[in-house]
């Protein structure tokens, strides 16, 4: 079967140090092409694949004929229209999270996608992670009882002023950029939605740099109360625990940056201080993800993560900024 050749549009350097390299390396794909109009920033690709084409603008390699797919690591607010773009362009496409601002802006997507009938998808990664993967699995066998509480934590500290994430006019913010992990991991684990929510936020330069949110969630297991907290503004930390009335699932560490920021470990805990811990130090949920992606766009396989989880995820985002008090 032919590899996916792939198209990056754009030189960010997330592409150059993580999706790029795991597009080269996963099985079934092909690192062909990259847009930039900047040639020097070409070579930090080239480094790790020297037959790597480069046209100078985003419509030149949209134009390409030799590109199946295309990688889409621009700033947040332009995710949508280049996604719009690519599937216009013919090409399937993999947009980095958030693949758009507002729910009601991935409708469209959704029909653009429908329309054409090529894989547009978020490259929301953990969910192709073995850990997170478990996490949903011990949750559906029920071996942590009936779920309690759910609580999410994901910090880090940047300051620097010109950085996107800071930028209001770019789609900045810690929810926009890690509240997708906070909110996307815990509907990925239990199937559920919120049923009430409110949330706290503080702001620089019009972005939010802290988000504590809390929540009554509700899926097919029952309800359960839900906190979160995000910021741009603390230092390092990663966790995330699902408690039950017999048991409790905690990833901590690296949920989010496996095996970048930390060890991928997971952790059961059972009545009787009964504990498993698996840990998966070479699994690349970069990788992964591309691999999900070409069997979907081969294959036909069932895409892991459909731009309807991406909506709820986006949707319960909206409600956040909806309700939100400034502190």
């Amino acid at each position: 079967m032919q590899p996916v050749r792939w198209g990056v549009l754009g030189a960010a350097r997330f592409a150059r140090e993580h999706m790029a390299p795991a597009i080269h390396a996963a099985e079934g794909a092909e690192l062909a092409a990259l847009a930039t109009s900047d040639p020097a920033k070409a070579e930090g690709f080239r480094a790790f694949c020297p037959t790597l084409a480069v046209h100078d603008s985003y419509e030149a390699l949209l134009a390409d004929p030799s590109i199946d797919a295309v990688y889409i690591p621009l700033p947040n607010h332009m995710h949508v229209e280049w996604t719009l773009k690519t599937l216009a362009a013919g090409k399937h496409v993999l947009t980095e999270k958030p693949i758009a601002l507002k729910a009601r802006e991935i409708d469209q997507i959704i029909a653009a996608r429908d329309r054409t009938g090529l894989l547009a998808a978020e490259a929301y990664m953990i969910v192709h992670h073995p850990q997170w993967q478990r996490a949903k699995e011990w949750f559906e066998a029920g071996e942590i009882g009936e779920l309690v509480h759910a609580d999410v934590a994901f910090s880090f500290n940047l300051t620097e002023a010109g950085n996107i994430r800071n930028r209001p006019e770019t789609g900045g913010g810690s929810l926009r950029d890690i509240g997708v992990y906070t909110f996307g991991c815990t509907r990925f684990v239990t199937g559920a939605e919120p049923v009430d929510l409110s949330a706290r936020v503080r702001r620089e330069n019009g972005v939010d740099v802290f988000a504590q949110v809390a929540a009554v969630m509700e899926g097919p297991r029952g309800r359960f109360t839900y906190g979160s907290m995000t910021s741009m503004r603390m230092y390092n930390r990663q966790v995330a625990t699902f408690q039950g009335t017999k048991g409790m699932i905690r990833l901590e560490g690296g949920p989010f940056n496996a095996n970048v920021n930390d060890l991928a470990e997971i952790e059961l805990h059972q009545n009787g201080n009964r504990v498993i811990v698996e840990r998966f130090p070479t699994a690349n949920h970069y990788k992964l993800q591309v691999e999900a992606f070409c069997r979907t766009v081969r294959e036909g396989a069932a895409y892991p993560c459909p731009l309807e989880f991406v909506r709820g995820t986006q949707a319960m985002m909206d409600r956040v900024y909806d309700v939100a008090v400034d502190i």
